[in-house]
């Protein structure tokens, strides 16, 4: 997939017959990555519009991570038994239900059916991450598997980076600005009023994709299958799809209507039991785990993938707080130094797919990875002063590094996916890339991880940066000390993905 020394490859891609298959998959990365930031942003939103406290706000990011993890192993199993582009179909079927249930959710102002419409929304999303990523590895050679894959990629980015700014034109713009105390103290319809006001600007975007989703639903529903996509659409095989899916919501449902108030970061791991059970049950689905689980290429690719994606997401979670409390910005200015990440991850991930036709990908994340970790140094030990202002944004050495740290991490998911993956057998591969999808659970816990860093003032970690300023923010609840030591934990995710690329840099005897 990619030799030990690289020369110029002129190869494409992506094959003339495969082009218009892959630019309308390419789309689909695109919408899921809006998805992600758009619903990063209900956090802050939720917390405001029910006046909830920020754990009870933060089941946003557990329901959409959960059902990542969840039902991925279902979606391998769909496109095992049918077809890649069964499995787009569905996954644009089950996002498209997952926006519509937004509606009843704001007629009733319901955080409880949001949590469950943002569920069903992210299983939609895990769908197609599960189908698109192997979809897109199939359509050309092997040996420019992991370039397409990054093309791909690319796009995701430009869809978070429009997740961004739908966020805050639509929905967080339109929220009221009256605070919890505001509001305890007004009448019941004027609060329902404002209420169901901010809930429809929420509900607007969600259910403003589906017209989007639907095209290229109906795209998919009427192609054809490529040569590399086969489909078996067997009675037995909808049988089998039909038990996976029993054993993927089943346990959840009957955990969600016995225990209610079980604490949901164990509703979503108990709920992960069921596929699992599913696969380890199933002869066949059996012999493909122990397959799986024999290559370490592989299942340290998922341990990888899990750290990855964790540390993205605890990162951009944090840098907002990050540059209000070292440079003393607004929010809203902070906002402006997490716009100029994504776009540095989205120009570092453009030129990374094109250096990937000269260079190791393996050697060039393992650069990346080493070079984000002196990242996370300099954003725990270099000072804050201001070093030059751009359009009265100020930056410092600090602050550059954590930046920069975006652009480090734009190459790491779908290189990891490409190594691991890489000389599978293709019916393993589909199974494989389940697991790999998975490890995106990670976003729900490294993010806390850090945020119990961030919220103390005993922690050990804090030992790391003594000398730094330990004043308690009331505003933001923590010091420019913890916010500092909280940064070991990226430090240490990058150290996992060094590991990864320096151990399997080179390429599996199949190629």
């Amino acid at each position: 997939m990619y030799p030990a020394h690289y020369s110029p490859d002129l190869t494409p891609v992506v094959p003339r017959r495969f082009r218009l298959v892959f630019m309308i998959l390419v789309s689909c990365f695109a919408l899921w990555g809006l998805l992600n930031n758009m619903t990063d942003n209900l956090v802050p939103a939720f917390q405001r519009i029910f006046t909830m406290d920020q754990s009870r706000a933060g089941l946003v990011q557990v329901a959409f991570y959960g059902a990542y993890a969840v039902l991925a192993i279902f979606a391998s199993i769909l496109i095992e038994e049918f077809s890649y582009r069964t499995g787009v179909l569905i996954g644009l079927g089950v996002y498209i239900l997952g926006a519509l249930m937004y509606i009843p959710a704001c007629i009733e102002q319901s955080f409880d059916i949001y949590f469950i419409a943002i569920f069903v929304v992210a299983g939609g999303c895990s769908l197609l991450e599960t189908t698109c990523n192997p979809y897109v590895l199939s359509l050309g050679p092997g040996k420019t598997a992991v370039r397409r894959l990054n093309f791909a990629q690319a796009f995701n980015p430009l869809g978070s980076l429009l997740g961004i700014l739908l966020a805050q034109q639509l929905i967080l713009s339109n929220l009221n600005p009256a605070t919890a105390e505001q509001r305890s103290v007004m009448s019941p319809e004027l609060r329902s009023e404002i209420i169901n006001g901010e809930l429809f600007w929420v509900c607007a975007p969600y259910v403003g994709l589906c017209a989007i989703a639907f095209l290229i639903w109906f795209f998919f529903l009427r192609s054809g299958q490529t040569e590399q996509d086969s489909s078996s659409a067997s009675g037995s095989g909808w049988l089998r799809v039909l038990i996976a899916a029993l054993f993927a919501v089943g346990p959840l449902t009957a955990l969600y209507l016995i225990y209610p108030e079980m604490d949901k970061v164990h509703w979503i791991l108990l709920g992960m039991l069921g596929p699992v059970a599913y696969i380890v049950l199933v002869g066949p689905y059996r012999s493909m785990l122990g397959a799986l689980l024999l290559k370490p290429r592989y299942w340290c690719g998922v341990i990888a993938q899990f750290f990855y994606v964790g540390v993205q997401i605890a990162v951009w979670t944090w840098m907002n707080v990050y540059c209000q409390r070292e440079l003393g910005v607004t929010a809203s200015n902070a906002a402006i130094h997490y716009l100029i990440a994504i776009c540095l991850f989205i120009v570092c991930r453009w030129g990374a797919t094109y250096y990937m036709k000269k260079y190791n990908p393996a050697s060039m994340m393992a650069l990346f990875a080493l070079t984000a970790v002196a990242c996370c140094a300099g954003v725990m030990y270099l000072p804050s002063t201001a070093l030059f202002s751009i359009g009265g944004l100020p930056f410092s050495a600090n602050v550059i590094c954590l930046v920069a740290m975006s652009g480090c991490m734009s190459l790491m998911f779908p290189t990891i996916y490409g190594i691991a993956l890489d000389g599978l057998d293709h019916r393993v591969v589909k199974l494989g890339a389940a697991g790999l999808i998975m490890a995106i659970f990670g976003g729900a816990l490294i993010t806390p991880w850090m945020a119990q860093i961030i919220g103390s003032t005993d922690s050990a970690w804090l030992a790391l940066t003594r000398g730094f300023d330990a004043t308690w923010s009331v505003d933001l609840k923590t010091s420019s000390q913890a916010l500092r030591a909280a940064f070991v934990v990226p430090a240490i995710c990058f150290s996992v993905v060094l590991l990864y690329g320096l151990i399997f840099r080179k390429p599996t005897s199949s190629d």
